[in-house]
């Protein structure tokens, strides 16, 4: 039986109502400024293994209300964009939906990780009008949102295969070549945002 129980279907629920909202949300920027904000929503929720997995490291019992109370990532949703300042806007509006809550708040796109990783995290608690692990209804459950550039995101799925990859020759050397990229794709990322505002402003 999934670690979920009975609340599999209502994280379904609730992951596909935060992404429809975004989306309306990508609808509404195209029919005002004639462009969508970002270039690729995907969303998922964590598997029955994974979850089981994070619990065992946290040393947290293998139950529904560790998987969804105190873990807040069972939902997931990775926001891919084309521009940095888009990022920004999206989190705004990210945050200002209605019935969530921000309980973190991450900003690695100011202020990266040591190794070169940019991105934005925001986890909500969302109030759905659904039973939660707990027995609450209304209830509250969690989601954690992503936010990257495109090239924010390539250079994340080479970091990610990197680390997961076992007997890796020159690790140490990949690993600099890896936060040298992250630099110059953040450079890249910054030149790309300056020439957009600068067509729009002419």
């Amino acid at each position: 039986m999934s670690i979920y129980g009975k609340y599999e279907g209502t994280l379904e629920t609730v992951k596909n109502i935060l992404a429809s909202k975004i989306n309306e949300y990508n609808n509404i920027c195209y029919e005002k400024n004639g462009y969508h904000i970002y270039e690729h929503l995907g969303s998922r929720i964590k598997s029955d293994e994974s979850m089981r997995d994070k619990c065992r490291r946290k040393n947290l019992p293998e139950t529904a209300q560790s998987a969804l109370c105190e873990i807040k990532d069972a939902i997931g949703i990775r926001i891919v964009t084309r521009f940095a300042d888009d990022i920004f806007e999206l989190a705004e509006f990210v945050k200002s939906i209605e019935g969530c809550t921000v309980v973190k708040e991450k900003d690695f796109v100011r202020s990266p990780k040591d190794n070169g990783y940019r991105s934005y995290h925001i986890i909500l608690q969302v109030e759905v009008p659904y039973e939660d692990a707990y027995g609450s209804n209304p209830g509250k459950y969690y989601a954690e949102i992503q936010l990257r550039t495109i090239a924010m995101d390539s250079w994340a799925a080479l970091e990610h295969e990197m680390t997961y990859k076992k007997n890796i020759a020159s690790k140490e050397l990949i690993s600099s070549e890896l936060k040298r990229c992250a630099d110059e794709l953040a450079s890249c990322d910054v030149t790309m945002q300056t020439i957009r505002d600068l067509i729009r402003e002419g």
